[in-house]
């Protein structure tokens, strides 16, 4: 690749970026005018928020519970929670997403202390199955085409609890970089660096365990 290939590549990542930050920033605006309106107490657009939210929040609270009952009382328990603090709500410039997720740790943290059990991933959902060869995909790729199995969620399990969350929450939940890094109080960079080293060494893992069936 000579170098200007090189400078167009380059540019062209950029404005992918920026665009994607644009973007971000017009929604977070949408986002921004339905919180303020929710936290003066109107249900309507609480309501918006519940239906932009529900989902991911399930989701995740599932991915960390394994139970599909209890996912479902702790999702409805953090949007009552969330109902009832509305007024004190305070726009940071994050999603309200992230205000959402934080309620939703802590309930999924004190739904684990009460049983005397460890916060970790659950294999209860298909969502991973290693099907590429090492050399035929990406890591991203080949996340997002992975069905659960129990030699999958053990190796996520060997990961750093900063790298599961970050593959739960922009793999599985969908989220944006950005939401991700108002969530994790980290910089963009951080989160895309974390993201890179998590599937780097889930990679990895399942590599290492591979050769070793086929010893």
């Amino acid at each position: 690749m000579n170098s200007a290939e090189s400078l167009r590549n380059t540019t062209g990542t950029a404005d992918v970026i920026l665009a994607e930050e644009r973007s971000e920033a017009v929604a977070l605006d949408a986002e921004r005018l339905l919180a303020s309106r929710a936290s003066s107490g109107e249900r309507a657009a609480y309501g918006q928020l519940y239906e932009a939210y529900v989902d991911k929040i399930y989701r995740y609270i599932y991915y960390k519970v394994g139970q599909r009952a209890d996912a479902e009382d702790l999702t409805s328990l953090t949007f009552m929670k969330a109902w009832d603090a509305i007024g004190d709500y305070e726009w940071r410039n994050h999603p309200f997403g992230a205000w959402l997720f934080r309620i939703a740790h802590n309930l999924v943290v004190d739904y684990h202390r009460a049983r005397r059990d460890t916060v970790t991933l659950s294999d209860a959902t298909p969502q991973l199955e290693q099907k590429a060869s090492r050399d035929e995909i990406r890591p991203e790729r080949m996340l997002s085409d992975l069905i659960t199995t129990d030699r999958i969620q053990h190796a996520i399990q060997r990961l750093t609890e900063e790298q599961q969350q970050v593959l739960v929450l922009r793999f599985f939940q969908g989220l944006s970089t950005g939401e991700v890094a108002d969530m994790m109080g980290k910089r963009r960079g951080a989160i895309r660096g974390l993201q890179f080293r998590a599937l780097s060494a889930l990679r990895d893992l399942l590599h290492r365990e591979q050769d070793a069936l086929t010893l």
